[in-house]
Protein backbone atom coordinates (compact mmCIF):
# COMPACT_ATOMS: atom_id res chain seq x y z
CA UNK A 1 0.00 0.00 0.00
CA UNK A 2 1.41 3.33 -1.05
CA UNK A 3 0.23 6.48 1.32
CA UNK A 4 0.31 9.51 1.02
CA UNK A 5 -0.48 11.40 3.72
CA UNK A 6 -0.82 15.62 3.05
CA UNK A 7 -1.28 18.58 4.71
CA UNK A 8 -2.35 21.47 2.08
CA UNK A 9 -0.26 24.39 2.34
CA UNK A 10 -1.41 27.35 4.92
CA UNK A 11 0.33 30.66 3.69
CA UNK A 12 -0.28 32.07 6.95
CA UNK A 13 2.72 31.74 9.13
CA UNK A 14 4.96 31.04 6.27
CA UNK A 15 8.17 32.04 5.25
CA UNK A 16 10.52 32.22 2.09
CA UNK A 17 14.10 32.26 1.61
CA UNK A 18 14.42 31.53 -2.28
CA UNK A 19 13.99 28.18 -2.93
CA UNK A 20 12.96 27.25 0.91
CA UNK A 21 9.62 27.98 2.72
CA UNK A 22 9.97 27.69 6.58
CA UNK A 23 6.96 27.40 8.77
CA UNK A 24 7.43 30.22 12.26
CA UNK A 25 5.41 27.77 14.23
CA UNK A 26 5.82 24.72 15.68
CA UNK A 27 5.23 21.55 14.03
CA UNK A 28 2.26 19.68 13.31
CA UNK A 29 1.19 16.81 15.05
CA UNK A 30 -1.44 15.40 12.22
CA UNK A 31 0.56 13.65 10.21
CA UNK A 32 3.46 11.83 12.37
CA UNK A 33 0.12 10.92 14.46
CA UNK A 34 -1.66 9.48 11.70
CA UNK A 35 1.59 7.46 10.88
CA UNK A 36 2.22 5.57 13.69
CA UNK A 37 -1.35 4.30 13.79
CA UNK A 38 -1.01 2.55 10.65
CA UNK A 39 -1.43 -0.75 11.31
CA UNK A 40 1.97 -2.40 10.97
CA UNK A 41 0.77 -5.70 9.14
CA UNK A 42 -0.25 -3.71 6.09
CA UNK A 43 3.24 -2.67 4.93
CA UNK A 44 2.13 0.53 3.95
CA UNK A 45 4.92 2.67 2.32
CA UNK A 46 4.42 5.93 3.95
CA UNK A 47 4.87 9.43 2.01
CA UNK A 48 4.02 12.48 4.84
CA UNK A 49 4.04 16.36 3.09
CA UNK A 50 3.43 19.15 4.36
CA UNK A 51 2.58 21.91 1.68
CA UNK A 52 3.21 24.81 3.98
CA UNK A 53 7.00 23.80 3.71
CA UNK A 54 7.72 21.45 0.89
CA UNK A 55 6.30 20.82 -2.46
CA UNK A 56 3.31 18.20 -3.38
CA UNK A 57 3.86 15.44 -5.55
CA UNK A 58 1.52 16.08 -7.88
CA UNK A 59 3.13 13.62 -10.46
CA UNK A 60 3.35 10.76 -7.94
CA UNK A 61 0.96 7.89 -8.00
CA UNK A 62 -0.51 6.52 -4.54
CA UNK A 63 -2.91 3.94 -3.30
CA UNK A 64 -4.57 5.82 -0.91
CA UNK A 65 -4.20 9.80 -0.19
CA UNK A 66 -5.30 11.45 3.14
CA UNK A 67 -5.60 14.92 3.07
CA UNK A 68 -6.36 17.03 6.73
CA UNK A 69 -7.57 20.11 6.60
CA UNK A 70 -8.54 23.46 8.38
CA UNK A 71 -11.37 25.56 7.16
CA UNK A 72 -8.51 28.37 5.76
CA UNK A 73 -6.67 25.28 3.53
CA UNK A 74 -10.22 22.88 2.78
CA UNK A 75 -10.20 24.58 -0.53
CA UNK A 76 -6.90 23.65 -1.66
CA UNK A 77 -7.73 20.60 -0.25
CA UNK A 78 -10.54 19.89 -2.49
CA UNK A 79 -8.40 20.63 -5.70
CA UNK A 80 -5.44 18.15 -4.11
CA UNK A 81 -8.41 15.86 -3.75
CA UNK A 82 -9.89 16.22 -7.58
CA UNK A 83 -6.61 15.74 -8.37
CA UNK A 84 -5.51 12.39 -6.39
CA UNK A 85 -9.34 10.74 -7.66
CA UNK A 86 -8.54 11.56 -11.20
CA UNK A 87 -5.39 9.99 -11.23
CA UNK A 88 -7.20 6.69 -9.57
CA UNK A 89 -6.00 6.97 -5.92
CA UNK A 90 -8.60 6.87 -3.58
CA UNK A 91 -9.34 10.19 -1.33
CA UNK A 92 -9.87 10.29 2.45
CA UNK A 93 -10.98 13.48 3.60
CA UNK A 94 -10.45 14.71 7.60
CA UNK A 95 -9.89 17.38 9.96
CA UNK A 96 -11.56 20.21 11.74
CA UNK A 97 -13.22 21.36 8.92
CA UNK A 98 -14.37 17.94 7.60
CA UNK A 99 -15.84 17.69 10.99
CA UNK A 100 -17.36 20.96 11.08
CA UNK A 101 -19.33 20.14 7.23
CA UNK A 102 -19.03 16.73 6.20
CA UNK A 103 -21.56 17.09 3.13
CA UNK A 104 -19.18 19.70 1.69
CA UNK A 105 -15.90 17.46 2.12
CA UNK A 106 -18.24 14.32 0.65
CA UNK A 107 -18.45 15.61 -2.80
CA UNK A 108 -14.49 15.35 -3.01
CA UNK A 109 -13.60 12.28 -1.30
CA UNK A 110 -14.26 8.28 -1.08
CA UNK A 111 -14.33 8.70 2.45
CA UNK A 112 -14.03 11.43 4.97
CA UNK A 113 -13.41 11.22 8.74
CA UNK A 114 -15.03 13.36 11.21
CA UNK A 115 -13.95 13.74 15.36
CA UNK A 116 -11.02 12.22 16.33
CA UNK A 117 -8.94 9.35 14.26
CA UNK A 118 -7.46 7.48 17.53
CA UNK A 119 -9.83 4.65 16.52
CA UNK A 120 -11.09 4.90 12.86
CA UNK A 121 -8.27 5.55 11.31
CA UNK A 122 -6.51 1.92 11.83
CA UNK A 123 -10.17 0.74 10.94
CA UNK A 124 -10.26 2.92 7.80
CA UNK A 125 -7.09 1.59 6.74
CA UNK A 126 -8.07 -1.97 7.26
CA UNK A 127 -11.10 -1.50 5.57
CA UNK A 128 -9.57 -0.35 2.52
CA UNK A 129 -7.24 -3.08 2.48
CA UNK A 130 -10.10 -5.81 1.89
CA UNK A 131 -11.57 -3.63 -0.42
CA UNK A 132 -14.65 -2.62 2.12
CA UNK A 133 -14.33 0.93 2.67
CA UNK A 134 -17.09 2.70 4.62
CA UNK A 135 -18.23 6.56 3.12
CA UNK A 136 -17.92 7.78 6.45
CA UNK A 137 -16.04 7.07 10.07
CA UNK A 138 -16.86 9.00 12.58
CA UNK A 139 -15.76 9.22 16.59
CA UNK A 140 -17.20 11.91 18.65
CA UNK A 141 -14.66 10.59 21.53
CA UNK A 142 -11.21 9.19 21.72
CA UNK A 143 -9.41 7.03 24.29
CA UNK A 144 -6.16 9.03 24.79
CA UNK A 145 -4.63 6.37 26.80
CA UNK A 146 -1.93 4.01 25.24
CA UNK A 147 -1.54 6.19 21.97
CA UNK A 148 2.15 5.32 19.86
CA UNK A 149 4.42 7.88 19.46
CA UNK A 150 4.30 9.97 16.82
CA UNK A 151 6.59 9.04 13.75
CA UNK A 152 9.05 11.81 13.79
CA UNK A 153 11.60 10.43 12.16
CA UNK A 154 9.39 10.91 8.77
CA UNK A 155 9.15 14.89 9.51
CA UNK A 156 10.85 17.32 7.93
CA UNK A 157 12.59 19.05 10.88
CA UNK A 158 13.73 21.60 8.83
CA UNK A 159 10.73 23.04 7.99
CA UNK A 160 9.95 24.22 11.26
CA UNK A 161 11.04 26.44 14.18
CA UNK A 162 10.26 24.49 16.72
CA UNK A 163 10.46 20.75 15.51
CA UNK A 164 9.31 18.59 18.77
CA UNK A 165 5.82 19.38 19.33
CA UNK A 166 3.63 17.37 21.81
CA UNK A 167 0.19 17.38 23.44
CA UNK A 168 -1.30 16.56 26.90
CA UNK A 169 -4.76 17.82 26.85
CA UNK A 170 -7.17 18.00 24.05
CA UNK A 171 -9.72 20.95 23.35
CA UNK A 172 -11.18 23.10 25.81
CA UNK A 173 -13.76 24.16 28.58
CA UNK A 174 -14.60 27.65 27.17
CA UNK A 175 -17.03 28.75 24.09
CA UNK A 176 -15.55 32.11 22.76
CA UNK A 177 -18.11 32.49 19.83
CA UNK A 178 -15.85 32.21 16.44
CA UNK A 179 -13.85 29.47 17.71
CA UNK A 180 -14.27 26.25 15.68
CA UNK A 181 -13.30 24.06 18.99
CA UNK A 182 -16.56 23.97 20.69
CA UNK A 183 -18.29 24.02 17.18
CA UNK A 184 -17.48 20.98 16.45
CA UNK A 185 -18.13 19.49 20.01
CA UNK A 186 -14.54 18.37 21.10
CA UNK A 187 -15.20 18.62 24.76
CA UNK A 188 -11.83 18.89 26.58
CA UNK A 189 -9.83 15.14 27.56
CA UNK A 190 -6.51 15.20 29.24
CA UNK A 191 -3.81 11.78 28.17
CA UNK A 192 -2.13 10.07 31.50
CA UNK A 193 0.58 12.50 32.57
CA UNK A 194 3.23 9.67 32.78
CA UNK A 195 2.84 9.26 28.92
CA UNK A 196 3.43 12.55 28.11
CA UNK A 197 6.41 13.04 30.47
CA UNK A 198 7.95 9.29 28.74
CA UNK A 199 7.09 10.95 25.64
CA UNK A 200 8.71 14.33 26.33
CA UNK A 201 11.80 12.59 27.88
CA UNK A 202 12.16 10.54 24.41
CA UNK A 203 12.51 14.33 22.30
CA UNK A 204 15.85 14.91 20.94
CA UNK A 205 17.41 18.31 22.32
CA UNK A 206 16.40 20.46 25.64
CA UNK A 207 13.25 22.81 23.64
CA UNK A 208 9.89 21.68 22.82
CA UNK A 209 6.16 22.62 22.77
CA UNK A 210 2.48 21.93 23.73
CA UNK A 211 -0.06 22.67 21.21
CA UNK A 212 -2.71 22.49 23.72
CA UNK A 213 -5.28 24.87 23.02
CA UNK A 214 -5.09 25.76 26.86
CA UNK A 215 -2.40 24.19 29.20
CA UNK A 216 -4.33 25.66 32.30
CA UNK A 217 -7.95 24.44 32.24
CA UNK A 218 -7.53 22.10 34.78
CA UNK A 219 -5.84 22.48 37.73
CA UNK A 220 -5.07 19.73 39.43
CA UNK A 221 -4.06 17.62 35.87
CA UNK A 222 -1.59 20.99 35.44
CA UNK A 223 -0.03 20.55 38.67
CA UNK A 224 0.82 16.95 38.14
CA UNK A 225 2.05 17.55 34.97
CA UNK A 226 4.08 20.41 35.73
CA UNK A 227 5.82 18.90 38.77
CA UNK A 228 6.67 15.40 36.61
CA UNK A 229 8.18 18.09 34.30
CA UNK A 230 10.60 19.66 36.53
CA UNK A 231 13.10 16.47 36.59
CA UNK A 232 13.31 16.30 32.72
CA UNK A 233 15.23 19.78 32.84
CA UNK A 234 13.78 21.06 29.24
CA UNK A 235 12.36 23.91 28.13
CA UNK A 236 9.20 24.52 26.57
CA UNK A 237 6.47 26.84 25.65
CA UNK A 238 2.64 26.24 25.18
CA UNK A 239 -0.71 28.34 25.59
CA UNK A 240 -2.43 28.90 28.05
CA UNK A 241 -5.48 31.75 29.36
CA UNK A 242 -4.41 35.05 31.09
CA UNK A 243 -5.95 32.71 34.25
CA UNK A 244 -2.62 31.30 34.70
CA UNK A 245 -1.82 34.71 36.28
CA UNK A 246 -4.18 34.47 38.53
CA UNK A 247 -2.53 31.29 40.04
CA UNK A 248 1.04 31.61 41.49
CA UNK A 249 1.54 28.21 42.61
CA UNK A 250 1.23 27.08 39.02
CA UNK A 251 2.72 29.91 37.26
CA UNK A 252 5.94 28.54 39.66
CA UNK A 253 5.75 25.35 38.55
CA UNK A 254 5.33 26.29 35.13
CA UNK A 255 8.52 27.71 35.15
CA UNK A 256 10.24 25.11 37.40
CA UNK A 257 9.08 22.65 34.75
CA UNK A 258 11.00 24.99 32.53
CA UNK A 259 8.45 27.21 30.84
CA UNK A 260 10.14 29.98 28.76
CA UNK A 261 7.31 30.96 26.36
CA UNK A 262 3.33 31.14 26.77
CA UNK A 263 1.21 32.53 23.66
CA UNK A 264 -2.01 34.12 25.55
CA UNK A 265 -5.46 35.23 23.68
CA UNK A 266 -6.13 38.53 25.58
CA UNK A 267 -8.28 39.58 22.06
CA UNK A 268 -9.67 42.44 22.70
CA UNK A 269 -8.77 46.09 24.44
CA UNK A 270 -12.38 46.05 25.59
CA UNK A 271 -14.27 44.61 28.00
CA UNK A 272 -17.35 44.81 26.01
CA UNK A 273 -15.77 43.04 23.07
CA UNK A 274 -14.51 40.02 25.08
CA UNK A 275 -18.00 39.72 27.09
CA UNK A 276 -19.55 39.60 23.67
CA UNK A 277 -17.48 36.78 22.45
CA UNK A 278 -17.40 35.03 25.30
CA UNK A 279 -14.20 35.61 26.85
CA UNK A 280 -15.70 37.29 30.04
CA UNK A 281 -12.47 36.02 32.24
CA UNK A 282 -10.56 37.72 30.25
CA UNK A 283 -10.50 41.40 32.24
CA UNK A 284 -8.55 44.08 30.51
CA UNK A 285 -8.16 45.92 33.97
CA UNK A 286 -5.84 43.01 34.67
CA UNK A 287 -3.92 43.02 31.28
CA UNK A 288 -0.89 45.25 33.14
CA UNK A 289 -1.04 42.27 36.04
CA UNK A 290 -0.41 39.25 33.91
CA UNK A 291 2.28 40.69 32.11
CA UNK A 292 3.95 41.33 34.78
CA UNK A 293 3.41 38.52 36.56
CA UNK A 294 4.56 36.67 33.58
CA UNK A 295 7.96 38.99 32.43
CA UNK A 296 8.81 38.75 36.43
CA UNK A 297 9.56 35.00 36.21
CA UNK A 298 10.97 35.43 32.68
CA UNK A 299 8.41 34.15 30.32
CA UNK A 300 8.41 35.59 26.94
CA UNK A 301 4.18 36.83 25.96
CA UNK A 302 3.14 36.17 22.62
CA UNK A 303 -0.16 38.08 23.22
CA UNK A 304 -3.00 37.29 20.47
CA UNK A 305 -5.36 40.39 19.85
CA UNK A 306 -8.17 40.37 17.51
CA UNK A 307 -9.81 43.47 15.17
CA UNK A 308 -13.15 43.82 14.00
CA UNK A 309 -14.82 42.89 16.77
CA UNK A 310 -18.43 44.43 16.56
CA UNK A 311 -17.41 47.28 19.24
CA UNK A 312 -13.99 48.30 17.69
CA UNK A 313 -14.12 51.68 15.95
CA UNK A 314 -11.15 52.92 13.69
CA UNK A 315 -9.55 53.93 17.22
CA UNK A 316 -9.16 50.65 18.17
CA UNK A 317 -5.92 50.04 15.96
CA UNK A 318 -3.39 52.87 18.01
CA UNK A 319 -5.07 52.10 21.37
CA UNK A 320 -4.29 48.51 20.54
CA UNK A 321 -0.58 48.71 19.70
CA UNK A 322 -0.46 51.40 22.60
CA UNK A 323 -1.58 48.77 25.15
CA UNK A 324 1.12 46.19 23.00
CA UNK A 325 3.82 48.57 23.60
CA UNK A 326 2.61 49.80 27.50
CA UNK A 327 2.64 46.44 28.45
CA UNK A 328 5.78 44.90 26.51
CA UNK A 329 4.23 42.43 24.77
CA UNK A 330 7.06 40.17 23.43
CA UNK A 331 5.91 38.85 20.60
CA UNK A 332 2.48 40.62 19.64
CA UNK A 333 0.20 39.13 16.67
CA UNK A 334 -2.98 40.72 15.56
CA UNK A 335 -5.79 38.48 13.43
CA UNK A 336 -8.90 39.45 12.03
CA UNK A 337 -12.23 38.55 13.63
CA UNK A 338 -12.75 35.26 11.69
CA UNK A 339 -15.87 33.39 12.21
CA UNK A 340 -16.10 29.92 11.30
CA UNK A 341 -18.84 27.90 9.97
CA UNK A 342 -20.96 26.56 12.51
CA UNK A 343 -19.75 28.60 14.97
CA UNK A 344 -22.38 31.29 16.98
CA UNK A 345 -20.45 33.96 15.35
CA UNK A 346 -21.01 32.64 11.87
CA UNK A 347 -24.81 31.94 12.61
CA UNK A 348 -25.32 34.99 13.70
CA UNK A 349 -23.27 37.07 10.84
CA UNK A 350 -25.00 34.84 8.38
CA UNK A 351 -28.56 35.44 9.30
CA UNK A 352 -27.56 39.55 9.61
CA UNK A 353 -26.15 39.46 6.23
CA UNK A 354 -22.69 40.59 7.49
CA UNK A 355 -20.80 37.67 5.86
CA UNK A 356 -18.86 39.00 2.71
CA UNK A 357 -18.60 35.88 1.17
CA UNK A 358 -17.89 31.82 2.05
CA UNK A 359 -14.89 31.62 0.08
CA UNK A 360 -12.78 29.58 2.62
CA UNK A 361 -9.21 30.48 1.85
CA UNK A 362 -9.82 33.49 3.28
CA UNK A 363 -10.95 31.97 6.62
CA UNK A 364 -7.21 32.60 7.91
CA UNK A 365 -7.56 35.24 10.55
CA UNK A 366 -5.69 37.30 8.06
CA UNK A 367 -8.08 38.22 5.36
CA UNK A 368 -11.19 40.38 6.15
CA UNK A 369 -14.60 37.81 5.87
CA UNK A 370 -17.20 40.31 7.72
CA UNK A 371 -18.64 43.69 6.78
CA UNK A 372 -17.64 44.89 10.76
CA UNK A 373 -20.16 47.13 12.63
CA UNK A 374 -17.93 49.86 13.33
CA UNK A 375 -16.03 50.56 9.78
CA UNK A 376 -15.77 49.33 6.09
CA UNK A 377 -13.84 46.53 5.74
CA UNK A 378 -11.66 48.66 4.09
CA UNK A 379 -11.11 50.67 6.85
CA UNK A 380 -10.88 47.36 8.68
CA UNK A 381 -8.50 46.04 6.36
CA UNK A 382 -5.74 49.26 6.29
CA UNK A 383 -5.60 49.62 10.07
CA UNK A 384 -4.85 45.94 10.80
CA UNK A 385 -2.11 46.23 8.32
CA UNK A 386 -0.99 49.42 9.93
CA UNK A 387 -1.37 48.12 13.41
CA UNK A 388 1.65 45.36 12.14
CA UNK A 389 3.68 47.89 10.28
CA UNK A 390 3.47 50.10 12.92
CA UNK A 391 4.35 47.47 16.31
CA UNK A 392 7.29 45.64 13.95
CA UNK A 393 9.01 48.75 13.77
CA UNK A 394 12.51 48.43 15.15
CA UNK A 395 12.26 50.80 17.78
CA UNK A 396 8.97 49.32 18.91
CA UNK A 397 10.17 45.49 18.32
CA UNK A 398 13.56 47.30 20.80
CA UNK A 399 11.26 48.65 23.65
CA UNK A 400 9.47 45.83 24.36
CA UNK A 401 12.00 42.73 24.16
CA UNK A 402 15.06 44.50 25.72
CA UNK A 403 14.56 43.54 29.54
CA UNK A 404 13.70 39.76 28.06
CA UNK A 405 15.51 37.14 29.54
CA UNK A 406 15.17 34.97 26.60
CA UNK A 407 16.12 38.32 24.74
CA UNK A 408 17.32 35.88 21.38
CA UNK A 409 13.81 34.33 21.23
CA UNK A 410 11.52 37.39 21.65
CA UNK A 411 13.88 39.40 18.92
CA UNK A 412 14.34 36.48 16.53
CA UNK A 413 10.82 36.17 16.34
CA UNK A 414 9.86 39.95 16.51
CA UNK A 415 11.65 39.83 12.63
CA UNK A 416 10.03 36.60 11.27
CA UNK A 417 6.59 38.53 11.76
CA UNK A 418 8.56 42.11 10.61
CA UNK A 419 9.05 40.23 7.41
CA UNK A 420 5.70 38.74 7.30
CA UNK A 421 4.21 41.95 7.71
CA UNK A 422 5.96 42.65 3.93
CA UNK A 423 4.00 39.50 2.47
CA UNK A 424 0.79 41.37 3.91
CA UNK A 425 1.31 44.65 2.12
CA UNK A 426 1.97 43.08 -0.64
CA UNK A 427 -0.85 40.22 -1.23
CA UNK A 428 -3.06 41.32 -4.51
CA UNK A 429 -6.64 40.26 -3.16
CA UNK A 430 -7.05 41.56 0.31
CA UNK A 431 -10.65 41.68 0.15
CA UNK A 432 -12.14 38.98 -1.92
CA UNK A 433 -15.98 39.97 -2.25
CA UNK A 434 -18.37 38.24 -4.25
CA UNK A 435 -20.18 35.11 -2.63
CA UNK A 436 -17.93 31.78 -3.99
CA UNK A 437 -19.79 28.12 -4.17
CA UNK A 438 -17.95 25.54 -3.25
Amino acid sequence: MKLLLLLPGGQAHRLKFGPWARSFREAPLTLTTLAALVPPELNAKLRLVDGSIEPIPLKEKFDLVAISCMTGTSRMAYRLADHYRASGATVVLGGVHVTLRPDEARQHADTIVRGFAEQTWPQLLRDFAVRRLQPEYHAAKADLRGLPLPRRDLQHNWGYMMPNTVFATRGCKSACDFCSVPAAGFGWQARPVAEVIDEIRRLPGKRFAFNDVSLNEDRDYARELFTALIPLKKMWGGLATTRIAEDEEILDLMVASGCVFLLLGFESVAQSSLDRMGKRFNRTQNYAQVAAALHQRGIIIQGCFIFGLDDDTPEVFDETVAVVNDLRIDIPRYALYTPYPETRAFDRLKQEGRLLHEHWEHYDTQHVVIQPHGMTPEELDAGFIRAYRETFRLKSILHRTRQARQFAIAFVGNLAYRRYVSRLEKDPNRIHRPMAAI
